[in-house]
């Protein structure tokens, strides 16, 4: 209880083709000796968001990359209008992305063992790498808004299990705004004045029937409302009249006030076992209302649940 995506078509990007995940080998490719940093466009953190990859650069700017982020591989050539065509596509939404994934460019022709190590049968091919491995393909040209669902899919599959570039913050979800009213009610709590918490929870629940939260601290402020009238020995006074119904409730509310929901629940069920017509339906009654008070899941009420179904059947 608590207070109130076949090669000719773009591939889904949750399943590895078998012909890409057999066939590359990138081991081959690293620990080849740099040249000077590869031409980029625009950044994020510092990082180009598209870069020109040779062999001697791909262990750097593809294999550790794609630790980080999803590396979006453009193998093409120049001599192909479908790739220079697919590269400008990709190059712009990579600068929608702004740090996604990174659009990594490869030139076959003057890198014919990148293109062998990934089994590159016709251009343009696609090939999305995160964290080392290849995660999906496509041959050919696409069209706009297909490209951009293969590449939404990549991003949802790699979603949280790369680091994210250097430096980049992690975003973080604006709260949204109290609610004045729920704020009201909750002063009125904290002053001790159930009567208008209740009615400012009632108020609410009038305009908005289908309030969840409100539904439910009113429900927990009805309860502390009830509790506080109740004799602090009625607890004894229940266990010297097992027979008065009215006794057993008021001992189980004190109880379960007493954060005893076992002892309140066990109380209620023993005297629904014991009883018929209205006694049962008080008791009953009370025992569904405190089950209220707590989340529908937890432990203690299926527990009571099943118990209360025994009982009455």
């Amino acid at each position: 209880m608590t207070r109130p995506g076949s090669r000719s078509s773009a591939r889904p990007a949750a399943a590895v083709p078998a012909s890409i995940a057999g066939a590359i080998d990138l081991s081959g490719l690293k620990d080849r000796p740099a040249p000077p940093p590869a031409g980029g466009s625009d950044s994020a953190d510092g990082v180009p968001l598209i870069v020109d990859v040779t062999t001697a650069t791909f262990e750097d700017e593809v294999l550790k990359r794609s630790s980080q982020v999803p590396v979006i591989v453009d193998l093409g050539s120049a001599r192909s209008p479908q790739s220079v065509e697919l590269t400008r596509q990709l190059g712009q939404l990579a600068l929608e992305a702004d740090g996604a994934w990174i659009h990594a460019r490869i030139d076959v022709d003057s890198n014919p063992q990148i293109a062998q190590a990934f089994g590159v049968e016709a251009i343009p091919t696609v090939v999305a790498v995160a964290g080392g491995q290849p995660l999906a393909d496509f041959q050919g040209s696409q069209p706009d808004e297909q490209l951009r669902t293969w590449l939404d899919a990549v991003e949802q599959a790699t979603a949280g299990k790369l680091s994210g570039l250097p430096g980049a913050a992690p975003t973080e979800e604006e709260p949204e705004p109290e609610d004045p009213r729920l704020i009201a009610a909750e002063n009125a709590i904290d002053d001790g004045d159930f009567d208008k918490a209740i009615a400012e929870y009632e108020a609410i629940i009038d305009a908005e029937p289908a309030h969840s939260d409100a539904k439910a601290a009113l429900r927990q402020v009805k309860f502390l409302a009830r509790v506080q009238s109740i004799d602090v020995d009625a607890v004894s006074k229940a266990d010297a009249a097992p027979t008065d119904i009215a006794a057993q409730i008021e001992a189980a509310d004190v109880e379960l006030s007493q954060q005893n929901p076992e002892a309140a629940f066990g109380r209620l069920i023993a005297g629904v076992k014991r009883t018929a017509g209205d006694e049962r339906t008080a008791l009953r009654t009370r025992l569904l209302e405190l089950f209220e008070l707590f989340d529908a899941s937890d432990p203690i009420v299926v527990t009571s649940r099943r118990k209360l179904a025994s009982a009455l059947y």
